[in-house]
């Protein structure tokens, strides 16, 4: 092999030792460095797979504090010949994130904004910084970081130079590699370096580097001409072409080659294989003033891709692709779900079949309304038939763009077996080609007897295609290998390439050298040697990937050579709506939506720890491996391990705050795999703690309580008996307990008593039931008589309804067997109640015990399943109720509207499974519109018991602590904070300092305020 001046040949492969000594390396790199060294089973099996198929175990973990923190863990791995991975979000597609490595994760501490200079339109950025934030911290200077991949919120900084990440606007923008002025990079034996523009000229290091670069790139000039491609996306092999453009660009200016070349470029896209990057100077753009979408709605596929030639000439900065298989995913995703109702359904009679985003970016509102007037003249003219929707909103652009960023992982909810792969996910082809590429690929994939999902960032060629197959089937592998094979074929005949964006890794690295030749394989080598003469980083992705075959190996479903069995196991939840128990343990597809720091809910644990193990994917892999056997402490391969200390301590700090069952694309459900793990490891070993059967059995300590209120408040408070308490439950001593007061149902029967409830109503008023909770019947009774109060001021008679517990306590520390019987018995006496008053709803109070009425009802395995399936079409909260049904109330009080703010905070289940407007729809109407701001808060950090234990405390008071609270803090002071859930304002009272009321609550004592009368109604409202 020729090599460059000064480079040695670099060793292409390298495998792990079986008899690496871990614990030494652990305990040797644990003295030398700050960060944290995790090198324990859990955490490699947590870090053996990325957004890819792939699963391949590293050695070990280390999560460095700061740059001097990696540099000295390089520096040790390479007198030590361990190979080194460097990561952040662990979003790679083609599996360059998964190796036999130490894993150096950038994205816990190194996500600092070093510098910005505005004038300049320049920043510099450690590594581990997301782009979300990133971006959010350079609002106040009206630029941005452009590159924008699907997985912005969760994408470093680092990896998206190690990926040449791009996204939906690179035709506008360009690829990380335009947007990148130079890097700071540790080299594979430890030396820093910073590659940038002129560094030759003063450190030796980086001008080593840059005369061998150079060296090899003027001999073979005419091969990276006649071979590289020509398509604006290309992320195959290393970055020849820039280097040589920079080269021929000296030459011309007849300056310095060495001098002038900027190597920062040939490290993107360069998959962590030629130095770790931490910290980059990258090139902002100024926020866009004006933006706005147009959304083309098509009967067919191939009419969609027909119009994107055209409608680039319109200047958009993106044309996006979805196609139907995308569309009807999204539709069975709770978060997705309206964001697909709003697309344009063509004008003919045919289904949805396919969607083309159009978006413009302008400097002002006139600019961009006229590139929407040239849209629909467009669509007029040329495409007539498909629906047409024009969006300038924010709130509403945005939504539909999310439904966009989440077509990948979206298609792993598809049931059955066969499964969306990403082997040919990345494919650029001209666009003036793509129509072509797209029938003869699809030509490709029904010849093999399957089908695919089609998704594109249309505007620069790339498609996404993701066939489905079923790899514990040999014939479905050896069809993967095929259409790979055809399909990178197919793209190089076309003038493109098969890796576009996500690069090449495990799943395209074989078919480099067919594309490139090997003259300049050898020439990717001779730069690997150059950087990284022992192959210790990222080593076999690039340089020396394996055959063909090697594209199905070591992939999740048979990640040690054989094939991981499905297990039939007699679980406590059906698992229906993810296609059965067996589907559900493999439903996280890894992508990493859960990693999120700003929006939505998911995952409140995550948000304040930055700890892998504790997103919603570190739990979905931890059940997955130990339900699957795959951990040490399984009793038999492939037989699920239900009692794995480790897996119990990575589920200790899940909040079943159930976001991820809404937020998470694919509905990878936690909270419900956390009951049924617990519920099993009970099984397993007997039974559970005195601790989960107390905190289970709350409806019963709360009733004894309510009897015996007001002394039982003092001796729960009392020292002695508080101390036993927190000794034998795990009680914080500073957390104070619920207050007990007389049961709801004795205030009720004593208010009919006096005709102050219930009274004053005609004798065909309709019923609604009333269901009495734990908190609302014994801790917090005023908030069921002000529901009653309220709806008898609407029309109603309010039935209470004393039937026993929702089950939600006992599901929530996993008593599932118990969870049935108690379940089962309160929806025959729920459903026995409405029947008797022929109910016209069945209301609750607490936002948990109504999810668990509409989800743990459904999907528990229980004989009352019948009757709860008819009390879940019935049941909303009150206001929700009050609010559904406004113009057929028996009464319609019309509320005055209120000069005083109202902020919601809508509980976690709450926003999961209903939309927090439903709390904030009666709100509006009640305070006026323009009075009720719903707050974007994740979890409060209480979750039921979760909040009261010693060890959970400190980060339920940092979880409050991250949006919460510093929300309250900035309202207005005379504002009303209003809060469904007992949980939250609890916290909000605790930890906060701030009082909270329920919604009904709040309402009610506003409309008494404004003597709101009562009008007749039109109708009566339908009955169950």
């Amino acid at each position: 092999m020729t090599t460059a001046p000064g480079a040695t040949a670099v060793a292409t492969s390298l495998r792990i030792d079986p008899a690496i000594d871990r614990r030494r390396h652990a305990e040797a790199l644990t003295e030398l460095v700050e960060g944290e060294v995790r090198f324990g089973e859990h955490d490699r099996k947590l870090y053996a797979t990325d957004a890819s198929l792939y699963q391949v175990e590293p050695i070990g973990v280390l999560i460095p504090r700061d740059a001097s923190d990696l540099h000295r863990a390089v520096v040790y791995c390479h007198e030590h010949g361990l190979a080194m991975l460097p990561r952040g979000g662990g979003t790679s597609l083609a599996g360059q994130c998964v190796n036999e490595a130490v894993v150096l994760d950038t994205s816990a501490w190194m996500r600092g904004l070093i510098q910005v200079d505005a004038g300049a339109r320049m920043c510099r950025a450690e590594a581990g910084l997301a782009i979300a934030d990133l971006n959010r911290l350079l609002e106040p200077h009206s630029l941005f970081f452009a590159p924008d991949p699907s997985t912005v919120k969760q994408a470093n900084v680092g990896g998206c130079i190690g990926n040449n990440a791009a996204g939906t606007r690179s035709i506008k923008y360009g690829r990380t590699a335009e947007s990148v002025r130079g890097v700071d990079v540790v080299l594979a034996d430890g030396t820093p370096a910073r590659l940038e523009a002129g560094a030759a000229a003063r450190d030796q290091v980086v001008r080593r580097l840059t005369v061998g670069v150079v060296d090899v790139v003027d001999r073979h000039r005419a091969l990276i001409r006649q071979r590289f491609p020509k398509t604006l996306r290309r992320n195959a092999g290393y970055a020849l072409d820039m280097m040589l453009d920079q080269v021929e660009a000296a030459e011309r200016d007849g300056a310095d080659a060495i001098e002038r070349v900027n190597l920062a470029p040939l490290i993107c896209g360069s998959e962590g294989t030629l130095a770790i990057v931490t910290a980059a100077e990258l090139a902002l753009h100024p926020v866009p003033k004006a933006k706005a979408l147009g959304v083309l709605g098509f009967a067919g596929l191939d009419e969609a891709i027909e119009q994107v030639p055209a409608l680039l000439e319109l200047g958009p900065s993106a044309v996006e692709l979805l196609d139907d298989m995308v569309i009807a995913t999204g539709r069975l995703n709770a978060q997705c779900r309206p964001f697909v109702e709003r697309l344009p359904p063509p004008v003919s009679d045919g289904d949805l079949m396919a969607c083309l985003y159009v978006e413009f970016l302008e400097h002002d509102e006139v600019a961009v309304a006229k590139r929407l007037e040239s849209l629909q003249v467009h669509a007029a003219a040329w495409c007539p038939d498909a629906g047409l929707a024009l969006e300038t909103e924010a709130g509403a652009i945005d939504d539909l763009l999310a439904l966009r960023r989440a077509g990948e992982p979206l298609l792993h909810a598809i049931p059955g077996s066969r499964k969306p792969l990403g082997f040919i996910e990345d494919n650029a082809v001209p666009v003036e080609r793509l129509g072509e590429f797209v029938r003869r690929l699809r030509a490709i994939i029904d010849a093999q007897g399957t089908r695919a999902a089609f998704y594109a960032h249309a505007s620069v060629g790339v498609l996404h295609v993701r066939p489905l197959l079923d790899l514990r089937d040999p014939a479905d592998e050896a069809r993967m290998h095929e259409i790979a094979e055809r399909t990178a074929a197919l793209a190089k005949e076309l003038g493109g390439v098969m890796s576009g964006e996500h690069g090449d890794g495990r799943a395209r690295g074989p078919l480099l050298d067919e594309y490139f030749g090997p003259e300049l394989i050898e020439a990717f080598r001779e730069v690997k040697a150059i950087f990284d003469p022992r192959g210790l980083l990222n080593p076999g992705n690039i340089v020396s990937p394996g055959a063909i075959a090697s594209i199905s190996e070591r992939t999740r479903l048979k990640p040690d050579g054989r094939t991981i069995p499905r297990r039939d196991v007699d679980t406590y939840f059906e698992y229906a709506s993810a296609g059965g128990y067996d589907h559900a343990v493999e439903l996280c597809n890894g992508s990493g939506v859960c990693r999120k720091t700003q929006g939505g809910v998911m995952c409140p644990s995550y948000m304040a720890t930055r700890d892998e193990r504790h997103t919603t994917r570190g739990r979905g892999n931890a059940l997955r491996l130990a339900m699957t056997g795959q951990l040490e402490s399984a009793s038999r391969a492939g037989e699920p391990t239900w009692d794995d200390p480790e897996v119990h301590e990575t589920l200790r700090l899940c909040l079943s705050c159930k976001a991820c069952k809404s937020e998470c694309p694919t509905n990878v459900d936690v909270a419900t795999y956390k009951a049924e793990y617990l519920a099993q490891s009970y099984k397993s070993r007997g039974g559970a703690s005195l601790q989960a059967h107390a905190f289970a059995e709350v409806r019963w300590l709360n009733r004894m309580g309510s009897v015996l209120a007001p002394v039982s408040n003092v001796l729960s408070a009392a020292a002695p008996s508080r101390a036993i308490a927190n000794r034998v439950l795990g009680l914080a001593p500073q957390r104070s307990l619920p207050l007990f007061a007389p049961s709801l149902m004795r205030q009720v029967r004593r208010g009919e008593r006096r005709g102050r409830l219930n009274a004053d109503l005609p004798a065909d008023a309709p019923t609604v039931v009333l269901f009495a909770d734990c908190f609302t019947a014994f801790n917090e009774p005023e908030i069921g008589l002000a529901s009653i109060e309220l709806l008898n001021a609407f029309g109603y008679h309010v039935e209470v309804a004393d039937v026993g517990c929702c089950g939600r306590t006992h599901v929530s520390v996993g008593l599932l067997e118990r969870a049935q019987s108690v379940i089962s018995t309160t929806a025959a006496r729920l459903a026995a109640a409405v029947k008797r008053t022929d109910a016209a709803g069945v209301l609750v109070c607490e936002p948990s015990c109504l999810s668990a009425i509409q989800d743990e009802w459904q999907d528990l395995k229980h004989p009352g399943r019948a009757e709860a399936r008819r009390i879940a079409g019935a049941a909303s909260l009150v206001e929700q109720f009050l609010e559904e049904r406004w113009d057929v109330h028996p009464r319609c009080p019309e509320p005055a509207g209120s000069e005083r703010s109202v902020a919601l905070h809508a509980h976690c289940h709450q926003k999961a499974l209903l939309g927090a407007d439903s709390s904030a729809g009666f709100l509006r109407r009640v305070f006026g519109s323009d009075n009720v701001e719903v707050l974007d808060t994740t979890c409060c950090g209480m979750a039921g018991s979760f909040g009261y234990m010693a060890d959970r405390v400190a980060l339920s008071e940092a979880i409050a602590e991250i949006s919460l609270l510093p929300a309250v803090r900035g309202l207005d002071p005379e504002a009303a904070v209003v809060a469904p859930g007992t949980s939250c304002r609890h916290q909000l009272a605790e930890v906060g300092g701030q009082a909270a009321q329920h919604p009904v609550v709040a309402a009610l004592e506003h409309m008494r305020k404004t003597d709101v009368l009562e009008s007749p109604s039109k109708r009566t409202p339908d009955r169950i």
